[in-house]
């Protein structure tokens, strides 16, 4: 009680020297919405942003919901203080390196380890909302539930894109008894675009949660009803515990931060390698005039995608949770360490093989095989005194495990673990091991102008292109001078490895002819982006969403802001 009355009469403090607009950008207008209501209400960027997660575990039950986790990253505007929260699902203590093998002792296939009970980890999100309320919240707890869980009583229309993860993802969409009934006919098709769906289970979880607080799930029925799921599944159950759940803590982690070009770019340490990933690939092509090339130049995005890779190697061979394995973090930013593997790019010739490097402080792994991520939810809101969160929240893959409970899909983030966990004679680092937080691409950022103001918030959304994503709009604000709505509609060129992806029907797929002559051998297809973004610029907040999802910008007004001519891609599912 103390701490949340000290909280609110700093707020009010704050209020004479408040100089933004509350803003707030979403994956799903609904989403915005609920935190648009919070902000109105004289709630902060926490109040906001808890809203706007339980908002999208309505709305994207495809990719995030309280049976999955994240990591949020809050500037608090009166101590210029940045906070990182590592809400990232975790392994129960019963997993062993050899979790996903099979009955032959062969890692199982990543299809085949997926749905069923044992790639479901320890849940983090609504830990995560209470650590952020605890710390940063001015409106009452069970306020924040209100938006969500009208959403989910009242119904709310499945979308396009949405319809497009029911049709082309039954093996985990139509895999629970409650979901085939919630979200498929009786004949078994996806339910059609504009269906009003609803979800009393959830809407009456919601209600028990703000009335009783976290506990209620993870400790008591729902943690018990959470653990029979998973040990009962059909197919691949678990060995968790109800003191799994009931062990689980939200931890604050060091911020990582680096500078590039005079800007400083901070976010989420290990298990999430985005942070380290997006500034390796940054500072490597720093030397480059990327400036003067240009967004419409060939070399410009051969050198971006040759520093992709470099990158890409490095995260995995040595990122993981700092908990369990030495991560190198400080020698994989070290000046001399990035101008040793920059040296490697060149901008008239592509490499011809790609390894990780080895850093200062590294231990002896091996080099874990890349590994596929998919799903997750990206959002970020600035309030009236310029407090600042920017969040990433997930199931991983589209609905997740498969399975379900009180409403919501549970996660299948252990199979972000390297399922074969030693590579030529040596253990990875981001194998499975018990209590243990899998390695993520999550990238939520927070950049500050050269005289330390916060100039962007942003994230993303879509498994491991989440890091090319980040880093290509940070290259089209700080080298393009381009807003952040015009960064994050750019192209993309996805290159984790050797090779790439050209996005179909972009700028870049037109430059396949000039990256050709360079040496890139790349394939041409739809790339399932996601992003959203806050900026400063021009004295006022402006917000930015992908125009090839369905997010949006919102202020005070309510108005949804839709990037202008969007058009959703509905050949391939976004995550």
């Amino acid at each position: 009680m103390l701490h949340r009355i000290v909280t609110a009469l700093l707020l009010l403090l704050c209020t004479t020297v408040a100089s933004a607009q509350p803003m707030v950008s979403a994956a799903d207008p609904r989403a915005a919405a609920a935190g648009v209501e919070m902000l109105r209400k004289g709630g902060t960027a926490a109040d906001a942003a808890i809203a706007m997660m339980l908002a999208l575990g309505v709305v994207e039950p495809a990719h995030s919901g309280l049976g999955g986790g994240g990591f949020l990253v809050y500037h608090d505007a009166r101590s210029g203080r940045l906070t990182t929260y590592d809400a990232r699902e975790a392994a129960p203590a019963a997993a062993d390196p050899r979790w996903f093998h099979g009955a032959d002792g062969k890692p199982l296939p990543i299809r085949q380890a997926v749905p069923g009970g044992r790639s479901v980890g320890v849940p983090g999100e609504l830990r995560l909302m209470e650590a952020i309320h605890a710390d940063h919240g001015r409106l009452r707890w069970k306020t924040l539930f209100v938006p969500a869980t009208k959403l989910a009583r009242d119904g709310w229309a499945i979308t396009p894109r949405f319809n497009n993860f029911l049709t082309r993802m039954p093996a985990t969409g139509f895999f629970d008894d409650w979901a085939r009934t919630y979200l498929y006919t009786p004949e078994g098709q996806a339910k059609p675009v504009g269906t009003v769906v609803r979800n009393p289970e959830l809407a009456a979880f919601y209600e028990m949660i703000g009335r009783r607080g976290s506990d209620a799930f993870y400790v008591g029925p729902t943690a018990q009803k959470l653990v029979a799921t998973v040990n009962g599944a059909a197919r691949n159950p678990s060995k968790m515990t109800t003191g799994d759940l009931a062990s689980y803590q939200v931890k604050e982690r060091p911020p990582v931060c680096g500078a590039y070009r005079g800007y400083r770019i901070c976010g989420m340490g290990p298990p999430a390698s985005g942070t380290v990933a997006v500034l390796m690939i940054l500072r490597q092509i720093e030397r480059f005039d990327m400036a003067g090339l240009g967004q419409d130049s060939p070399v410009a995005w051969h050198l971006f995608a040759e520093s992709s890779r470099l990158a890409y190697a490095d995260r995995d061979a040595w990122l993981a949770d700092p908990d369990y394995v030495k991560v190198p973090v400080e020698g994989l930013l070290a000046a001399d360490y990035i101008a040793g593997r920059s040296a490697l790019i060149s901008p008239d010739r592509t490499m011809a093989a790609i390894a990780p490097g080895t850093p200062a402080g590294a231990p002896a792994f091996g080099r874990g095989a890349h590994q596929p991520e998919h799903g997750t939810s990206s959002l970020t809101v600035v309030d009236r005194w310029g407090n600042v969160a920017q969040a990433t929240v997930t199931i991983e893959s589209v609905f997740g495990s498969g399975l379900a409970m009180n409403g919501l899909f549970l996660n299948n983030e252990l199979t972000d673990f390297n399922l074969m966990p030693e590579r030529n004679g040596l253990l990875t680092a981001n194998r499975v091991e018990g209590g243990k937080r899998p390695r993520s691409s999550m990238s939520p950022l927070i950049v500050y102008d050269p005289a330390g103001k916060v100039r962007l918030s942003i994230g993303a959304a879509g498994g491991s292109t989440i890091i090319a994503q980040v880093a290509k709009a940070l290259i089209g604000v700080i080298d393009w001078k381009l807003s952040a709505q015009d960064a994050l509609s750019l192209g993309l060129l996805y290159a984790p490895g050797p090779g790439g992806i050209a996005e179909k029907g972009t700028a870049v797929e037109a430059m396949l002819p000039a990256l050709a002559a360079l040496g890139e051998t790349l394939n041409v297809a739809p790339l399932g982006l996601k992003a959203n973004a806050l900026e400063w610029r021009d004295g006022v907040w402006a917000g930015a969403a992908d125009p090839r999802s369905e997010g949006v910008s919102m202020g005070l007004d309510g108005v949804a802001v839709k990037p202008a001519g969007a058009v959703l891609q509905k050949d391939r599912p976004s995550e």
